[in-house]
């Protein structure tokens, strides 16, 4: 189903290789069949919970051997962000899980505990799985009060074996609704990710495919640089939605096996 001209894949995570715990498919053979055709690929996910490494072993758990540099996260994207506006050092209190702690701390910023949030210079939002009353206070009064306020992603939804649960843009509704501020977002449909993508690859955009399960996230990233795009139906958006979605999507495919076999 790939042509020809296609050189290298970006590849979300959520919904194309998983669902949350769960593989989506025969992993080994999938990526077996994408090395037979030569084809490079990195990951590009919202998902900024865990780090490169993380990834990468869950990824060797499921028979799926890579370098954790094939591994781009939205965690990853808000630090490099930050880190071309702020000096090392800075003082950040973050909403989140471990991917982003370790990403900022990895360029140098401090991220301080809930009971030290009114030091902040900078508030960061992300999914996180212990997200508390106190933690949603501290960041609404940062945020009234100025602080620059920086989002991973926007993803509403997270998919699971058994359906959708909130993700990262459900719980920044609640800051957004307290502060009637918008963040500045890292992850897709902005293009950062994808960009960083491009660079770790060294192909050229016609030639790089850019893969999700997500119209509004993975799709228009990849349509915003100019990559073709495939949608897989094997995680949130569906087929009627594929179809009315404008500009038109270069292949559908009901899973990752199905659009590299």
């Amino acid at each position: 189903m790939i042509p020809s001209n296609i050189k290298a894949l970006i590849l979300d995570m959520d919904g194309v290789i998983w669902k949350s715990d769960a593989p989506i498919g025969d992993l080994p053979a999938i990526f077996k069949r994408i090395r037979e055709r030569g084809l490079k690929f990195v990951f590009a996910t919202n998902n900024g919970t865990k780090t490169p490494e993380e990834y990468q072993k869950r990824l060797a758990d499921l028979g799926v051997e890579i370098d954790k540099e094939q591994v781009v996260t939205s965690a990853m994207g808000v630090a490099f962000m930050l880190s071309k506006k702020f000096p090392k050092g800075a003082k950040i209190f973050v909403i989140g899980e471990n991917g982003i702690r370790v990403a900022l701390e990895n360029d140098g910023f401090e991220v301080l505990s809930v009971e030290n949030a009114p030091q902040a210079q900078v508030f960061v939002m992300g999914i996180d799985r212990d997200v508390n009353f106190q933690k949603v206070a501290e960041a609404t009064l940062l945020v009234r009060a100025g602080i620059p306020f920086y989002a991973t992603n926007t993803d509403k939804t997270f998919p699971t074996p058994r359906g959708e649960i909130p993700g990262a843009g459900a719980w920044l509704s609640v800051i957004i609704t307290a502060t009637s501020v918008e963040p500045i977002v890292a992850g897709k449909p902005f293009p950062y990710l994808m960009e960083l993508s491009l660079e770790k690859l060294g192909t050229s955009k016609a030639e790089t495919l850019v893969v999700g399960d997500r119209l509004e996230t993975d799709i228009a990233a990849g349509q915003s640089v100019g990559c073709p795009t495939a949608l897989v139906l094997s995680g949130v958006s569906t087929k009627a939605q594929a179809d009315q979605w404008k500009p038109g999507i270069d292949l559908i495919a009901d899973d990752l096996a199905a659009l590299v076999k």
